[in-house]
């Protein structure tokens, strides 16, 4: 709800520079009136409005990215697990309790965050990410492997967890800053203002409350955009689980 919350203020925000405008307009004086100034009120509302366009536009995209990839390296991470599983299978009947404790730790990431209801944000942080791999890594090393293929298949299996460790770990620190919040504040500076330039060429009429009131929404609207997708877990647009679901389903068969 955050992200909801922020929209709505940025929303209120920029239409207050667009009403800000709008009544300056009205008080000023003859020598600084807007009929004397509009070309260069209109090079720099030009100006501000590229740099807006750009500048929103580049970040929205950002995120979208960046959900992207935390969709991309789950996929990356469920089929390191699968293949995590095989190496263990390989191993044979003895490895069967770290096969089920393996299938157990994702199905339980699978419900925490896909499950429905709040999920706890502490939950992605890179210490948990270590605490689970670390006994893992630790139960792998303990199994006694007498034959060759049994050392191969501990091998293998010391390969695929030390990828799904790093994969883990970038998902982790890929979250902890996902985007600039001083370059989000700039943006909405940037939208006060042209909206307070917009009003200022403007007469006050419903058509034009309407106008401010449409611009100043979609201004909001890319904001909430942005803070949502930068939270591909916990937000409105989580990522898809279905890789992961497919890997909790298809291990230890």
């Amino acid at each position: 709800m955050d992200a909801v919350w922020v929209g709505i203020v940025v929303t209120i925000i920029t239409f207050l520079g667009g009403a800000l405008g709008l009544y300056l307009q009205k008080r000023l004086p003859e020598e600084h009136s807007v009929e004397k100034s509009r070309d260069m009120i209109g090079a720099v509302m030009g100006l501000v409005t590229l740099l807006l366009a750009l500048v929103l536009g580049t970040i929205v995209g950002s995120a979208y990215f960046f959900s992207a990839t935390q969709q991309s390296e789950l996929q990356a991470l469920s089929a390191q697990s699968i293949q995590l599983d095989e190496s263990l299978a390989q191993f044979g009947p003895e490895a069967k309790p770290l096969r089920d404790a393996w299938k157990a730790n994702l199905d339980k990431n699978l419900k925490l965050f896909w499950g429905g209801g709040d999920v706890d944000p502490g939950e992605l942080h890179v210490s948990k990410a270590m605490g689970a791999l670390g006994a893992l890594k630790g139960a792998i090393r303990s199994l006694d492997a007498k034959t060759p293929e049994q050392k191969d298949a501990v091998a293998g299996a010391n390969a695929h967890l030390a990828q799904i460790e790093q994969t883990r770990l970038l998902m982790s620190l890929q979250l902890a800053n996902p985007f600039s919040k001083p370059l989000l504040v700039v943006v909405v500076f940037w939208s006060f203002f042209l909206f307070c330039g917009f009003g200022l060429l403007s007469k006050l009429n419903a058509t034009t409350i309407g106008a401010l009131a449409f611009g100043a929404l979609a201004v909001g609207s890319g904001i909430f955009l942005i803070l949502e997708l930068s939270q591909p877990y916990t937000g409105l647009f989580k990522i898809s689980p279905a890789a992961l679901q497919e890997t909790v389903d298809s291990i230890d068969k």
